[in-house]
């Protein structure tokens, strides 16, 4: 069954360069009412890709940014004091099934584990969100969506999502652009002209090739994107590299050091 956009499309559509066919898998999904898990490194697009679909779609989108701290109850709400009486107030995830629309918990595996419990009943045919504190049983609407991420080349054996959990999402895989789309990317977003940030890609590239030797994480585009807004504010590229790409990736000076003389060989 096809399902009316009963929203207007939203008229700021956050920039955002497909990779592949994910644009048109993400509505196929949310026509389905089928939940999405999108899988990548860190800084790759994910979060600005649920932002450019959840406009072009004209739906609401609430996200969550998961951490080791957050628990079932901070996504479906709790009991609080208001002007002397205790009153229900919805989270985030129970707003979105109410409502409809997306809900977006990013790093979902950052969370504590009994949030996965909570996901569960929403992301098979049942569609519903159960709250045992107030009694009720929520059923999805339609236009509900509900999207998750992880990175999972990050993760280590005590945060991973489980087989059991996974293969309830319809899975994207995410990864940084092509070179010369990066390049093209990053000089829209910054303002930078292609010719100098092709550079600063290069490096990157080259930095992300160190993941898992020297560095947890590579650089993000993300990264990229503010080293490139430094330099057309102005910064001496070097200056730039060193505060938006080498020290946000490690706290050890030798490995700085590395990666600065890297970097020095690179950008001229």
């Amino acid at each position: 069954m096809n399902l009316m956009l009963t929203n207007p499309p939203m008229p700021d559509i956050p920039a955002y360069s497909p990779a592949g066919n994910e644009c048109a898998l993400f509505e196929t999904a949310w026509t389905r009412q089928l939940p999405l898990l999108l899988k990548g490194p860190t800084g790759c697009g994910k979060t600005r890709f649920v932002g450019h679909m959840a406009a072009k779609l004209g739906l609401p989108l609430s996200t969550v940014s998961c951490h080791d701290d957050l628990a079932a109850a901070d996504l479906t709400g709790r009991y609080l004091l208001k002007g002397g009486d205790t009153v229900w107030v919805d989270g985030p995830l129970t707003r979105a099934v109410r409502e409809g629309g997306i809900c977006y918990l990013d790093e979902v595996v950052e969370a504590r584990k009994d949030v996965a419990v909570v996901l569960h009943p929403l992301t098979d045919d049942r569609r519903i969100l159960p709250l045992e504190r107030t009694g009720e049983v929520l059923n999805a609407p339609p236009g509900f969506m509900l999207v998750v991420s992880y990175n999972p080349g990050y993760q280590n054996l005590l945060k991973t999502l489980k087989p059991s959990t996974r293969q309830r999402f319809v899975a994207i895989e995410f990864d940084f652009l092509p070179k010369d789309r990066e390049i093209a990317v990053v000089a829209a977003e910054s303002g930078l002209d292609e010719a100098r940030v092709a550079p600063l890609v290069e490096l990157a590239r080259r930095l992300r090739a160190l993941k898992g030797h020297d560095l947890e994480e590579g650089v993000s585009t993300r990264l990229l994107v503010y080293c490139a807004s430094l330099i057309d504010a102005g910064l001496a590229p070097s200056e730039a590299v060193r505060s938006a790409m080498i020290e946000p990736l490690t706290d050890e000076p030798d490995v700085r050091s590395a990666l600065l003389e890297l970097a020095g060989a690179v950008i001229r």
